[in-house]
This record gives structure tokens, sequence and C-alpha cells, in this order.
């Protein structure tokens, strides 16, 4: 069907040649010399784009645009104007016009406008097909090579830009080609981990990541030393593909200095990889070192309640002498009271602030069907999370901080991974609930679907019996018991878990923001 075009001009006799050009092209071309004859042909027909001149005799153009936006809202409008008054260009563009073009215009300026306007999401969809299906074979190519830590940031990094393109194509097809490389990088990445995960935090490998107990020694405090003054703000359960659309909104006040990831440790939960970026020991070593401050997997007691006590240890044992102040926020009440006292803390060189919405919304989500509905897929739950962000009292504190010319480190303790496939594993009574991790004795698995550490202490874990070891699902598996299998599988398939490997939960943005 042809697109209806409406040019609204008092000299549009003069313009002859211009709707010949577009009626070449295609383009079903309506003209009108007044606002008062455009409004009635505008009430009587469905254009796809209007072209409007500014200066007309009668209705001008901003009184013809404003009556085109009560009566018809959504209908492309593009101005065209002799004049170059920069008051003009702002009331046209404050009154939610798609195009502004000063005269004289030529047939292809017009033509750039109707493709922009309503042939963009076609021609953006052609190219970035055509560019998937080049770099599809790049990445794929490179995991059949030997991968080390840095490719696989870079593969992952690569990963979440065709997820977060590809979100706006209307192609289902590639969707799922992009699905089904991003499911065989992470079983790829699972192997790497398996293979090097033991070495990294026995310290036998000559390169590791930086790892969640060497954060604040070995990313933070550097830019500590260099800025003097900084908000750690640490997002529970924020994945890198949620820091990126929540980038544009957080770029509008801070310029990036720094868009990286670090490596979560195991398990990926918050009572391991949290405690060790607080602590800077691995957990194990917390028990070890400050068993008043450990609580072991099956205790009723909250598991996260020394976070102070354990930075202050970190600091000692580093003879790093700062001031630092501590906040977590559990709820909205809390967030509002630290806003409206924001002014008490910023005099303090390092404030850490623990925002715990984003976990919420993850086992809410497992819990709760409205929240399943709200946040069926991967989309739709970066798009909670971006809306939660545009209207919390996070987002004020941030403004707040890029007023006093504060800088952030952006942060998480851990990802989530959204689970699709089952594996069975028995375990007694006393087995965590976890599902993307066991630990306990006795459990029963087959070896060849997860990953083991037999010995706790080679993977610097706690341990609550002598033979007790830990398990971690792999890719985007989960872990259930035989016991009402297909009500459990049933149940927590699709849900957003973390706990085990993989690269949505293990490779976790570390952000350095500077107040413009």
């Amino acid at each position: 069907m042809s697109i209806k075009i409406l040019w609204v001009d008092d000299e549009i006799d003069l313009l002859k040649p211009h709707i010949l050009f577009l009626e070449e092209k295609g383009y079903l071309v309506y003209t009108s010399h007044s606002g008062d004859e455009a409004l009635d042909l505008i009430n009587n027909n469905d254009f796809d784009i209007i072209f409007l001149d500014e200066n007309m005799p009668g209705l001008t153009g901003l009184e013809t645009l404003d009556q085109i936006d009560s009566k018809h809202p959504g209908i492309p409008v593009v101005m065209i104007t002799k004049s170059e008054e920069e008051t003009i260009m702002n009331e046209a563009i404050g009154s939610n016009i798609s195009d502004y073009l000063i005269k004289p215009v030529n047939p292809h300026q017009i033509l750039l406008s109707i493709k922009k306007n309503l042939e963009n999401r076609k021609l953006i969809d052609e190219k970035t097909t055509m560019t998937y299906q080049q770099e599809f074979q790049n990445i794929s190519t490179a995991l059949s090579g030997k991968l080390d830590y840095g490719d696989w940031k870079t593969i992952y990094k690569n990963l979440i830009n065709w997820e977060l393109k590809l979100e706006k194509s209307d192609d289902p097809g590639l969707k799922e080609i992009l699905r089904m490389q991003k499911n065989e990088a992470n079983k790829v990445f699972s192997r790497f981990i398996q293979n090097n995960y033991l070495g990294w935090i026995s310290g036998q490998a000559e390169k590791k990541p930086i790892l969640s107990h060497d954060l604040i020694k070995d990313a933070v405090l550097p830019i500590l030393q260099n800025e003097k003054k900084v908000f750690l703000i640490i997002i529970d359960n924020l994945r890198y593909d949620q820091w990126k659309v929540l980038q544009p909104l957080i770029q509008e006040i801070y310029r990036i200095e720094l868009d990286d990831v670090y490596c979560g440790i195991l398990p990926t939960a918050t009572q391991y990889a949290r405690n060790a970026i607080f602590a800077g020991l691995m957990p194990s070593e917390i028990k070890k070192r400050h068993p008043q401050y450990w609580v072991d997997e099956g205790s009723e007691d909250y598991r996260n309640k020394f976070e102070a006590e354990l930075i202050q240890e970190q600091l000692k044992r580093l003879r790093v002498n700062i001031k630092f102040n501590y906040h977590k926020i559990l709820n909205l009440a809390a967030g509002k009271k630290l806003s409206e006292n924001l002014s008490n803390y910023i005099s303090t060189p390092l404030n850490i602030l623990v925002y715990n919405f984003v976990d919420m919304l993850s086992h809410a989500r497992t819990e709760m069907e409205v929240i399943k509905e709200l946040a069926g897929d991967e989309p739709a739950y970066r798009s909670l999370t971006r809306s939660w962000f545009q209207h919390s009292p996070l987002k004020d504190i941030i403004k707040s901080l890029a007023e006093k010319k504060i800088s952030i480190i952006l942060t998480t303790d851990h990802g989530t991974i959204q689970v699709l496939n089952p594996v069975k594993v028995i375990g007694d009574k006393n087995t965590n609930t976890n599902l993307r991790y066991k630990t306990g004795r006795n459990l029963q698995y087959n070896p060849s679907e997860v990953f083991e550490i037999n010995k706790p202490q080679d993977g610097y874990l706690p341990t609550t019996n002598v033979s007790s070891n830990y398990i971690f699902a792999k890719e985007n598996h989960f872990l259930v018991y035989p016991n009402n299998y297909n009500y459990y599988v049933n149940y927590y398939r699709n849900t957003f878990q973390h706990g085990g490997i993989s690269l949505e939960e293990m490779l976790i943005p570390f952000i350095y923001l500077k107040a413009k």
C-alpha cells in the first residue's frame, strides 16, 4: 500500500517538481494551501506523514501543528520554514515535530526525511541483519578457538550488544539464531570455568581476572586514591545487559570513564560473593578469620548483616585509614530517606551503598504471577529494571551526586540467568535449597551435568560436615530433586536464578562514572 503524504504550503504550486519526484518514487501526495484546508483533509484521510510550512497566512504552521497534535497525535509532522530563528525552532521542536527543514529544500532532503520517519525501522532491521550475519561467523570462530579471560569479556559484551540491537528487530529467526549462539557460548564458557577457576583462586594460574574478593583492593581503592571521594553503589543481582539499558539514563548526567566487567566467585550468590567483596577474602577465609561474621548454610539468620564490619576489617588489614559510611537499602522508604539526607554523608571519602531492588525483583518474579507476566522474558526483565530505575530514589541519589561532582563506582555481586533445563539431584534434608548450586553430604547426581568441587577447601568454601561437597549448575540448567519432579520443573522453569556458572552470573558490571 502506497505511503500517503500531505504537503501543506501556501506556495504549493511552486513545489510541483518536488511532488512529481515523490510520486515517481511511488508515494501518494496530497497538497493543501492553508492550515484550515489541511485540517479538513486530515479529518477525512489517514496520512502517514505531513510536511507543514511554518509561515502561512491564516492559521500559521505552529497553530496548525497544535491542532494536528491534539486531534491526531502520532502522525509524524515535518516543519518546513524560511526562518532560522532559534525561538521558532525551539517552539517547533517542543511541539514534538518529527523533523525540521529550512527552505529552500531539495527533493532528496524530503525523501530522506520520509525514510527517516517511516522506513527507519525497516532500514535498520536490514542493516542489522546483514551485519549480525557477518558477526555470527566471527563469534562462532572465536568460540572454537583457545580463549583467555580477556577474550571472554569481549565475546560476552559483543553478545549483549547484539541482543539489545536485535531486541528491536521484527525477525524472530534472527533472534533465535542469537539465542542459540548465546547458549553455545555459555556451554563453552562453563568448560572454561571448570578448567581455570580453581587455578585462579589458588594463585597457581599465571594470569587471573579480578574476582569478588579482589574488587575493593584492586579496583575500588585505586580509583578512590585518585578521586579522594567516591560513592560505591552495589546493586544486588545486576547483570551486564541490565546495566546497558540503564546506561543512557545515567549517561545524561555522568561521563563513563570505565565500562568493564569483573568475575564473580562461586557460588554466584549473595551470601558468598558479596561477603567476599566486603571482606576481601574467600568464604572459607572469612569463616576462619571472622567466624562471628559468617553465617552457615541452613541458618535462619540473615547471611549478609555484617558487611560494614567486614569492610572495616579489610581496610584495617590493607592499612588503609579512611572514613566510610555504609548504607543498605531494602525498601522504598529507606531509599527516600537516604536521598533526603544525602548531604549528611557526602563529606566522607568513601560511601558504600547496597541497593537490593533487582535481587528482590528476581525473587518476586519466581513467586508472584503478576511479576512473571510483567517480566516474562529477557527483554521484559530488562525493561522492568529500566522502569524501576527511572522512578527510584536511586536515580535521585545519583542526580544529587552528579550535582556535587562526586564520582561513582557502580557494580554488583553477581548476575542471574533464566533457567530452562532441569538436572536431577538427590540430597538429604540438610542440603541447601538454591537451584543453581548445592552443598551437603552424600549428594547424588550425574557428574557430567554439573561442576563439582569435592574438596570444599580447594574452592575456599566453608563446610558444615567432613563429607560435604559443592556442585554447581552450568549454562541454563537448574537443580531439582526427584520428589514432585514435574511440579517443581514446571514451577521454576523460565525463572531467573543465580548461584551457578554462566556468563550472565559471573561476568558482571564494574562501571566508573565521573560527573559531567
